[in-house]
């Protein structure tokens, strides 16, 4: 269940802006990879907010609009798929989530990152809490961000590139995704470096 546990903590130690930072889409074979980063007062209330993961699409799409008029301040990023065929996946991530933390306006004393490696943003102190997006209200609002901005991006890119059938995978490699690929070749937007085995030496 998440709640303000850790924000609390830190709180108590003299950190005032705190922000959560989560992404969506390291493992898709198309599209970018998306972060979030949000501050929100502590304290405040969004009823149903969980890891994005563990959320229905309509319910996401509910508590879009409510964590964004409930936030102190909130930034989305994005790395494109160039960018991570150029420079890998986690840089790539790390990319998105210092772009993530450039778009809130605002300089965060501390940021709450989900996972177990820090972006090394170089704006306020950084805390990676494993599984963050379980625990913490300020990272699972993030994930719900950048779950839902990505979901967006890619349901756009659908109508740039029907034949692929983005808007039911979002880019994710099911089996309806490959057969696609099978058909119809790389898009502009498939990461060439996640299709090796398909693309073979031309990567």
């Amino acid at each position: 269940m998440v709640d303000y546990e850790i924000e609390k903590e830190y709180t108590a130690k003299g950190f005032r802006l705190i922000c959560g930072i989560d992404e969506a889409g390291r493992g898709p074979l198309a599209g970018p990879v998306c972060a979030a980063a949000v501050i929100l007062p502590i304290g405040t209330d969004i009823d149903g907010l969980n890891d994005s993961k563990k959320l229905i699409e309509k319910k996401r799409e509910m508590l879009f609009p409510i964590i964004i008029e409930k936030a102190t301040a909130y930034g989305i990023g994005f790395a494109l798929e160039q960018e991570i065929d150029e420079i890998n996946i986690l840089n790539a991530t790390f990319l998105a989530m210092s772009r993530a933390v450039e778009a809130l306006g605002i300089s965060p004393d501390l940021l709450l990152i989900d996972g177990n490696q820090k972006p090394k943003i170089g704006v306020g102190e950084e805390v990676t809490v494993i599984k963050g997006d379980a625990k913490s209200v300020s990272v699972a609002a993030a994930s719900v961000l950048a779950k839902v901005s990505r979901d967006r991006y890619m349901l756009e890119k659908s109508q740039e590139y029907p034949q692929y059938a983005f808007e039911k995978h979002k880019g994710y490699g099911t089996k309806l995704h490959y057969e696609k690929i099978a058909e119809y070749g790389v898009s502009p937007i498939h990461r060439k470096t996640f299709l090796k085995k398909i693309l073979g030496d031309t990567v």
